[in-house]
């Protein structure tokens, strides 16, 4: 797909799938960089770790962080597996090491235990993103949000980007990194979607807290706030007809693509372009304000 805003649809056939969703189920496929995105060894030897790494915008750091000369390890849940085995070919076919781990990161030992298979296999950490989320749109309302749900929103977006952190700054050196993945949600919130938005307001409040506590030591802790990026989680937790006209209440009036937000998360990973560059929400919103 051209990278040309022109060739980017502003409509969507309404279509559904059931959570997590799946790439290949998609109309149309997501454009995740695979033949635009073009690096210039900005990541240079970086060991990296992606949460959600499989599909999505997930994936489309993936091959940007790849591409820029990272190594990429990812997590993902068992039923991704094809969309994981996808992503892991577009960073072996950039010459980089990949590895991939099945995990439901809603388990403290699981996000333990990959931080700790992640550091072995690519010799350190340089780099964590707390990318893996998840929201159910199809009911509204508060009154709709029973136990289950709120349990796997909150315990998905929130639980698992505490055990992830605590665990990979046990080894993240002076120099590293972590960047969360926010949402516009943060700031201008959808009612379906009260549980998740909620969740993204703390991840701003967890990422500016963060990087107070860990500036001293030379780790920078940042965040992305993706606006409505078109994504396998979409058909999978929105109404057909929401499907049908996702993203065109942006200033833009269009969804963006996953490899439309890889490049603010190469920039906040480079320790030569984002040094001095911590505590920050990078909205990438299609023109919804962030603040």
């Amino acid at each position: 797909m051209s990278t040309d805003q022109a060739a980017r649809p502003s409509e969507f056939p309404p279509q559904q799938q059931e959570p997590p969703g799946l790439t290949t189920e998609m109309t149309p496929t997501p454009d995740h960089g695979e033949e635009s995105y073009r690096g210039s060894g900005r990541l240079t030897g970086m060991r990296t770790l992606i949460t959600g790494g499989d599909s999505g915008i997930g994936r489309a750091v993936a091959l940007a962080f790849a591409r820029e000369g990272a190594d990429v390890a990812i997590t993902y849940l068992p039923e991704e597996q094809d969309d994981a085995d996808a992503t892991m070919r577009l960073v072996r076919d950039a010459g980089r090491h990949g590895a991939a781990y099945a995990a439901d990161l809603r388990s403290h030992d699981a996000c333990v235990e990959v931080v700790t298979r992640a550091v072995a296999e690519l010799g350190g950490l340089d780099v964590l993103v707390n990318n893996a989320g998840f929201q159910m749109a199809r009911e509204g309302g508060i009154e709709s949000i029973d136990p289950e749900r709120l349990d796997r929103v909150i315990k998905t977006n929130l639980y698992a980007l505490f055990w992830m952190t605590q665990e990979a700054v046990k080894h993240l050196k002076r120099g590293g990194c972590v960047i969360n993945n926010s949402s516009i949600q943060a700031y201008d919130p959808s009612v379906s979607l009260l549980d998740y938005a909620s969740t993204k307001a703390a991840i701003n409040n967890a990422t500016v807290n963060l990087a107070a506590e860990l500036g001293p030591r030379g780790i920078r802790v940042n965040a992305v706030a993706p606006g409505p990026v078109w994504t396998p989680l979409q058909p999978a937790t929105q109404p057909p007809e929401k499907v049908a006209k996702f993203g065109q209440d942006t200033p833009l009036g269009r969804a963006g693509q996953p490899a439309e937000v890889a490049p603010a998360f190469v920039f906040l990973a480079s320790p030569r372009d984002a040094s001095y560059v911590s505590g920050t929400v990078l909205g990438v919103t299609g023109g919804k304000p962030v603040f």
